[in-house]
């Protein structure tokens, strides 16, 4: 099959841009560790606040300037509702939900991310500024999903 000049050379040009685009995946995902979680994790939602690591939502101090969040979500709530970590800090938050799926989201951060029912879904920020921060559920979980919010005090 005989092709013309330009497709040759316009079939090429996709080529490429396709396999850097695959490269600089890679890279991100492998070598960076930017990958989406492998839901690796389980739990039974129904018994989310029976499981030991849920059974206490809170802040926990893991290091120096290291934190874990443990956090549980249902219909309209995130528990801790309030936290309160130093600046600098790098904040580990573990998350498990008991209902539906929520969407985790901290505007004017990195810090976002989908807690799926079954699944422990944990995504690590540090925040490095201070002041407050608030956590919204950005996938709609059902009538009052306007009201459901955290705050995350960030303190000097």
């Amino acid at each position: 099959m005989k092709m013309n000049k330009m497709e040759e050379i316009w079939m090429i040009v996709a080529i490429v841009i396709i396999v850097i685009a695959m490269s600089i995946t890679g890279y991100q995902a492998f070598a960076m560790g930017m990958s989406p979680p492998s839901h690796k994790e389980h739990i039974d939602p129904q018994t989310v606040e029976e499981h030991p690591e849920f059974s206490e939502p809170g802040v926990y101090e893991t290091g120096d300037n290291e934190y874990e969040v443990i956090m549980t979500l249902q219909a309209f709530q995130f528990e801790p509702s309030e936290i309160s970590v130093p600046e600098g800090a790098e904040v580990t938050f573990r998350m498990a939900t008991k209902d539906v799926v929520h969407g985790v989201n901290v505007p004017h951060t990195n810090l976002n991310t989908m807690v799926i029912p079954g699944y422990i879904q944990e995504i690590t920020q540090t925040f490095n500024e201070a002041g407050e921060y608030i956590m919204v559920c950005n996938e709609y979980c059902g009538t009052g999903h306007q009201m459901m919010s955290a705050t995350i005090t960030v303190e000097e």
